[in-house]
């Protein structure tokens, strides 16, 4: 049984958190403190928690000044933030993820959503992921926001087949000349906010493409943090505006709760189509059709980069892309990865050219697509 520490001012809301981890057999929430202050000295007298479940906004000591000093103690705890969708909390919340808290659940506007099952499921699978536990046998990704794992890697897997009776030479064996049109097109979800710090800030500026990226976030949040991004990078960063020309050494993170697509309108002339619609498998953004939109574009080379995430986003349409387009496939591995759902997808489905740790995921994009 994971023992959970609930830190949270509001009584009614620690009820509902209370009701929701105990409904999972493998989850158990007894401990709770009220704010941070309180929070600090149970951690601080050695009581071990497998996870933590911290609200931003309370009295004494937030979240945030909680997070500080766990850091300037060594008192190292998987802390999972509940965070709402008010723009000063999306910033908070990007915050606290530099500050070593492994990911964040936005909290409902009202009790009636608080106890409905999109949050219930996104907080109970988001918690047995920083406990180290398999998902709950239902799916419970499908609703949350990270898409069906077990439908995406069927037809990953039955696209894999036909690929590897087809051609592979649209796979690029090194890197491509300095006069060469290229895109780097990168896929993330769960700790990928926290991941992308160790990626983003060490591409060079005058990296020799434009950046794509899908990372799996509500509306509000994806601006907050293409902003702090962007404050700790070279390269410039931006979320991503429909109708937006896009440019080599400039990265574009797709808008929460929309959906991002290329638009090529000349070999030389690319936009982006951002737009409100339905979800696919319950995501938006999703990379499967932002990978899809690049399917007959005019670049010389793709570079696809799977990085960690719950579910196989991304891989099917990969998968598709690989049959009009040269691509480049780099994964991040497993030991690196918070949860080892999407590179391990794209893995298994035998279209990665280079796996490599966290760290090096950078370097690995700017050695092969090179500078200008």
């Amino acid at each position: 049984m994971k023992k959970i520490f609930v830190v949270d001012d509001s009584a009614l809301m620690r009820r509902v958190v209370f009701d929701i981890i105990n409904a999972d057999e493998d989850l158990d929430a007894e401990r709770y403190a009220v704010n941070g202050m309180d929070a600090l000295e149970i951690l601080k007298s050695g009581e071990k928690f497998d996870a933590i479940v911290l609200d931003i906004n309370m009295p004494k000591m937030n979240g945030i000044e909680l997070l500080r000093e766990l850091k300037k103690l060594g008192i190292d705890q998987k802390i999972l933030i509940v965070s709402t969708l008010a723009k000063e909390g999306a910033k908070e919340t990007i915050q606290a993820l530099e500050l070593g808290a492994f990911d964040f659940v936005t909290k409902p506007d009202s009790l009636a959503e608080a106890k409905g099952p999109s949050f219930s499921k996104h907080l109970v699978a988001m918690l047995r992921v920083a406990c180290g536990l398999p998902p709950a046998r239902e799916n419970m990704e499908k609703k949350a926001g990270a898409g069906s794992a077990s439908t995406a890697a069927r037809e990953a897997a039955s696209l894999s087949k036909k690929i590897l009776r087809g051609d592979l030479s649209k796979h690029s064996k090194g890197p491509l000349g300095s006069n060469a049109r290229k895109l780097v097109a990168l896929a993330c979800s769960t700790g990928g906010p926290k991941a992308l710090q160790y990626v983003v800030p060490f591409l060079p500026a005058n990296l020799d493409a434009a950046v794509l990226i899908v990372q799996h976030m509500p509306e509000g949040f994806t601006a907050s943090l293409s902003t702090r991004l962007d404050e700790l990078s070279r390269i410039k960063v931006r979320e991503a505006a429909h109708g937006e020309r896009i440019e080599k050494g400039t990265v574009y993170i797709a808008k929460g709760g929309s959906q991002m697509r290329l638009i090529e309108k000349g070999k030389k002339e690319h936009s982006l189509s951002v737009t409100v619609e339905a979800a696919r498998n319950g995501l938006k953004p999703c990379a499967d059709i932002m990978y899809e939109s690049l399917m007959k574009s005019s670049f010389d080379e793709i570079t696809c980069v799977v990085m960690t995430g719950m579910g196989a986003d991304g891989t099917k349409g990969i998968l598709q892309l690989e049959q009009t387009n040269k691509i480049y496939v780099i994964a991040q591995d497993e030991a690196s990865s918070t949860v080892y759902g999407m590179p391990k997808a794209i893995a298994d489905a035998g279209a990665v050219d280079e796996v490599v740790t966290l760290k090096n995921i950078a370097d690995a994009i700017a050695k092969h697509v090179g500078v200008r």
